[in-house]
């Protein structure tokens, strides 16, 4: 395999919502907490997430809904993290990953980005024309011995994941919650398939593990096989 080995890691509602709405000022890292019969056992998939891969892929849109444009810099992790960004992060978000990882890549087509203006030893670029994560990842094995990423993005990255087929395991945790909402992002967005003709751009998936975690929370496991 010439690209990272990648998960995809996600908690998510029974009806498959990775936020609680359809604005920023909605998420689930915030609101959860907040819920009865959810908030008990969400503790679980935060110690799941500390078992993942030490390549983190995530997005600037999710980071700046986090609160790293305005969060004081952090201390060094093992972890080294992936950003696709063109906008959203600012130079303090910027600074935040760089401090925070061990190595930091910014995916970016925006030449005009903040990361350009900052030196970091730590910091690298890849500039493309147009995004393709699958050039991208295969640049993060090469260029910088990623082996095994864990992808934690939005629903309209995802998809983009999906449909050029760089997904290799799925690993999700279910909270026992229904939110709804068709503008609520869910764990694939993107374009929706129009034809048959279009219908290999499916995930089909193998079930490795079913945990039934405690408080009604439950963590499934796949292989994607086509």
């Amino acid at each position: 395999m010439e690209r990272p080995l990648t998960t995809l890691f996600m908690l998510m509602s029974v009806d498959g919502k990775i936020s609680t709405g359809a604005t920023d000022e909605l998420d689930v890292d915030r609101d959860f907490p907040k819920i009865d019969g959810v908030r008990e056992g969400l503790r679980q998939y935060y110690e799941i997430e500390q078992t993942t891969d030490l390549w983190s892929f995530n997005t600037g849109r999710v980071q700046a809904k986090m609160g790293v444009n305005d969060k004081p810099l952090p201390e060094k992790t093992p972890v080294s993290f992936v950003v696709y960004d063109n906008r959203h992060l600012t130079e303090n978000g910027v600074r935040y990953f760089c401090a925070r990882s061990k190595e930091f890549v910014l995916i970016t087509t925006n030449p005009m980005h903040p990361a350009f203006g900052i030196e970091a030893d730590n910091m690298h670029i890849i500039l493309q024309d147009r995004l393709s994560l699958g050039e991208a990842l295969e640049k993060l094995r090469e260029d910088y011995g990623c082996e095994s990423l864990t992808v934690q993005s939005g629903g309209t990255v995802n998809s983009l994941f999906l449909r050029e087929k760089l997904f290799d395991l799925v690993d999700i945790v279910v909270a026992p919650v229904l939110i709804g909402g068709k503008d609520t992002s869910t764990l694939i967005d993107g374009k929706s398939l129009m034809s048959s003709d279009e219908l290999s751009g499916l995930g089909v998936l193998k079930l490795i593990e079913c945990t039934p975690l405690q408080d009604s929370y439950i963590r499934l496991r796949y292989q994607v096989v086509g």
